[in-house]
């Protein structure tokens, strides 16, 4: 059974004092370290099982995304794994248990949930990535690797399909043909190919990995509308399957509320006096889909009949 929701994170801080660093723990599974500078680090934390996924870890980061997207510090947001892995997939340990069995997906939230999220999703791949680990990542706006860092998609090699989308995401990422040749063949490939094929945009060593990941989230942090990154990311996610018409009808819905907003205002301000901006938060009902009218696809509650393997 699915383990329950550990609710809303809690956080730790002193009142009336600068923002510090603040950690926020879900289950021991997942950890989140907010920034002042505005970027929030979300870490799968099961060293010890080579962050394998699982019911927690899942419920886990979905919580922290909920929170993430909600908190008005976060800006941006960081995904990597504890120790020398990302995510090699569902943790072995139950492996046995899920054999032959239909798993229980009652309650359980979309795996593609990370769409929804109105902030930018930048991975910081540190080691092995595989099955759920690499939709997840596939599911980031732009993907850090470590130099040696391994992929693979795994499920035809575990007698499974392509599960949870990932026959959807990574044709758009590489090409049809790739994408056939990672999935049909389950074979392994290293951060240096998974650059070459398209899969990561950037690959550096392991050392510089997190610096260079955060720095780049913190510069979009920094010097990027709030109101703009949100749209942004909801536009990159339905107009791919809309045509011109429709997609531009939607971008005039969006340019109408930006052209009115507080961020525009503070963008052109800050540009003509040559100083960096001073965005304001994000609002906390804005509804990029609302304005637009182009829903993403189901990101609630996994219907009870669909079987599976997280």
């Amino acid at each position: 059974m699915m383990a329950q929701t550990a609710g809303a994170p809690q956080t730790t801080g002193t009142m009336g004092k600068e923002p510090m660093d603040e950690r926020v723990v879900a289950d021991g599974q997942v950890l989140l370290d907010i920034g002042a500078d505005g970027v929030a680090v979300v870490t799968l934390n099961a060293p010890e099982r080579r962050n394998g996924w699982n019911p927690e870890m899942e419920l886990g980061y979905f919580d922290i995304l909920e929170h993430v997207d909600q908190d008005p510090r976060v800006r941006a947001v960081l995904l990597t794994g504890a120790g020398r892995t990302f995510c090699p997939g569902v943790d072995s340990g139950r492996l046995d248990g899920l054999v032959g069995k239909p798993l229980d997906t009652s309650g359980r939230r979309s795996p593609v949930r990370s769409w929804a999220l109105r902030k930018p999703l930048i991975a910081a791949i540190n080691g092995a990535c595989a099955g759920m680990g690499l939709v997840q990542a596939l599911l980031c706006d732009v993907r850090f690797a470590a130099r040696g860092a391994k992929f693979t998609t795994a499920f035809a090699r575990r007698g499974l399909v392509g599960e949870y989308g990932i026959t959807w995401l990574l044709p758009r990422l590489v090409g049809q043909e790739r994408a056939a040749d990672l999935l049909l063949s389950g074979r392994t490939f290293d951060a240096t190919e998974a650059l070459a094929l398209g899969v990561v945009s950037r690959v550096v060593e392991p050392s510089e990995l997190m610096a260079t990941a955060r720095a780049y989230a913190a510069d979009i942090a920094a010097n990027c509308s709030p109101l703009s990154l949100a749209f942004i990311r909801h536009q990159l996610h339905v107009d791919q399957q809309a045509g011109l018409e429709a997609t531009l009808r939607r971008s005039y819905a969006a340019m109408a509320i930006a052209a009115t907003s507080a961020d525009f205002r503070e963008g052109m301000d800050s540009f003509l006096q040559k100083r960096p901006p001073v965005f304001p938060p994000l609002a906390y009902g804005l509804d990029p889909a609302a304005v637009t009218g182009a829903e993403l696809p189901e990101l609630g509650i996994v219907p009870s009949e669909v079987l599976g393997h997280s």
